[in-house]
């Protein structure tokens, strides 16, 4: 390139007269150059301190004017020279750069979908994080890569040197925080798991909570020294890359000043840290061995297949950081530096590290449905040891689904479901209570106020009659609660006596039919009314059976359904 000819000074070209030079076959005035400082270079440049102009065709100006102005100039800081092999190279790993950035939206909206409530001891950017910096390091990587193409087509070098090492120190410090982040999620990953069956397993307090929660801002606070030892600079002297004595004089000192040398301390660190944080998530959340060797081997047994790759990736590119803030000839901050070493130590490790992120983002499922599926495993296992068979999945109730249990509910309503004393109950009673002193007035001739003041007949009769009481059948069942039911039965009949017809117990007394004697059978012929019937007592005959549960429900009036469970429906 013309840009590494020695820039010696040059005598201005002979013209016609002593105030005339002729440069590339176009007369400029000799008085106004010197005057407004413009020198001649060796690479066919005019410039002074402010300007810099191109002296040769077809981009040399037609005239400079008196006020210094150049007419149809062109400036040295443009591209034209054709692309080199650091332009070709980098577009190459440009593209590559920039499908990696797709991969990594697939697996961010892959592994960031949440499936299972926002827990506040594992929030959700935890997991997402990582792709973050990923979509960091591909930018980052992409951007200093198209300045790629300008720093090898600059005739004149300038800012182009400068944005495409800017933005390969940023991606350096995201490559370093993407490693870390994939670290400290899989730590959290193992403690999620290794607490999911037992929430207080592992106390929120204690050596390993504080160490998880001051480790992040330990290494962060070094991460970002790195930024501000490299970004925060006065970057114009590198780019003074025009001729060999700008090199040495001031590109080269500049770029390996104590500050890079320190941020290459400072990455290393960070480093570091990841080490031990991966060390210590092991630790506690894998199976312990006894000894060194054995837990030196089960540390790299419990690690994960992309740490073993990504870690080594990881400190070459610390190295190669620092190699270039010692060796200019090998750092991409040079112009025409030794391509190798920059795309080798440089852009490859990064590269690598991301292309295992999105293998291995591809291979592991959704955390949420892993813990889901895991939660799935447990309880079948669970309902093995208690045997347990579980239903199948058309069992199950689904929403709005017509299930036995909507079916039963709407059944009860169709029948005015409910307790049998919650309707009418005080009417019931009262009626039944002026029926039967109105029958015990035209029986007996004897006037009974109320239920509890009605008279009472003994079993033989107020006459003394000789008939025996109906035969006693005990109940010969052995639920306690059915013997208890019989004998309240038994019992409401004797105080609260029921006419066999109490369709008619509102009419005359004449008109009832007269009850059977006390030895008659119960499908007998009806016989005389005995001394009973005419002291006032009607007790039921043997053979019928009364279905009252209680004293104010009578069984032969009309009463709605009461449905107590699945088999009265």
């Amino acid at each position: 390139m013309d840009l590494l000819l020695a820039r010696d000074l040059l005598a201005w070209p002979p013209g016609d007269n002593d105030t005339d030079t002729i440069i590339d076959g176009v007369h400029f005035n000799l008085t106004t150059l010197k005057f407004w400082n413009y020198t001649y270079w060796s690479n066919k440049t005019l410039s002074n301190v402010t300007w810099c102009e191109l002296g040769f065709q077809p981009y040399l100006a037609d005239t400079l004017l008196e006020n210094g102005t150049w007419v149809n100039s062109t400036s040295c800081y443009v591209p034209l020279d054709p692309i080199g092999t650091r332009s070709a190279v980098g577009m190459g790993y440009a593209v590559a750069y920039a499908l990696c950035l797709l991969l990594v939206l697939v697996n961010l909206t892959k592994h960031g979908k949440l499936h299972l409530p926002s827990e506040k001891r594992f929030v959700p950017i935890g997991r997402r994080w990582q792709w973050y910096w990923a979509i960091w390091v591909c930018a980052t990587a992409m951007i200093g890569l198209f300045f790629n193409v300008d720093v090898d087509r600059y005739y004149v070098m300038e800012i182009p040197i400068l944005i495409t090492s800017f933005f390969w120190y940023l991606m350096q410090m995201g490559t370093t925080a993407l490693v870390w982040e994939a670290v400290r999620h899989w730590g959290s990953w193992m403690e999620r798991q290794y607490i999911d069956p037992n929430p207080f397993v592992l106390p929120e307090e204690g050596r390993r909570w504080h160490f998880e929660f001051w480790v992040p801002l330990f290494f962060y606070f070094w991460d970002w020294m790195n930024f501000f030892m490299v970004i925060p600079r006065n970057w114009s002297p590198i780019e003074r890359q025009r001729a060999p004595d700008q090199v040495v004089n001031e590109a080269e000192p500049n770029a390996m000043d104590p500050r890079f040398k320190a941020a290459t301390f400072m990455l290393f660190i960070c480093w570091l840290t990841i080490v031990v944080y991966l060390q210590h998530a092991v630790r506690h959340y894998e199976a312990k061995h006894r000894g060194a060797a054995n837990r030196v081997k089960g540390f790299f047994s419990y690690m994960p297949w992309r740490f073993i790759l990504e870690i080594p990736l990881l400190l070459a590119l610390v190295v190669y950081q620092g190699i270039a803030a010692w060796d200019f000839d090998l750092s991409p901050l040079k112009v025409n530096t030794y391509l190798p070493a920059v795309f080798v130590g440089g852009y490859t490790p990064s590269l690598l590290i991301l292309i295992i992120q999105i293998i291995d983002g591809f291979m592991r499922p959704n955390e949420d449905r892993e813990l889901i599926r895991q939660r799935r495993v447990r309880g079948a296992a669970v309902d093995q040891e208690l045997g347990y068979v579980q239903k199948p999945a058309w069992w199950h109730r689904n929403a709005g689904a017509d299930d036995m249990a909507n079916r039963i509910m709407r059944n009860v309503r169709e029948v005015g479901g409910g307790r049998a004393t919650a309707t009418r109950v005080d009417d019931i009673a009262q009626g039944r209570a002026v029926r039967r002193d109105s029958s015990l007035m035209a029986a007996g001739g004897g006037g009974g106020g109320g239920i509890e003041m009605s008279p009472m007949a003994s079993p033989g009769g107020v006459g003394g009659g000789t008939a025996a009481p109906p035969p006693y059948t005990p109940y010969a069942g052995k639920s306690e609660r059915r013997k208890t039911e019989h004998a309240m039965q038994a019992a409401a009949a004797a105080l609260f006596p029921q006419p066999s017809n109490p369709a008619s117990a509102a009419g005359s007394v004449a008109d009832m039919p007269p009850p059977p004697e006390f030895g008659a059978a119960v499908a007998g012929t009806d016989g005389d009314v005995d001394d009973n019937r005419q002291a006032g007592m009607l007790r039921p005959r043997s053979g019928e059976r009364n279905h009252s549960t209680a004293s104010s429900v009578s069984v032969s009036q009309q009463r709605p359904q009461q449905v107590r469970s699945m088999l009265d429906v």
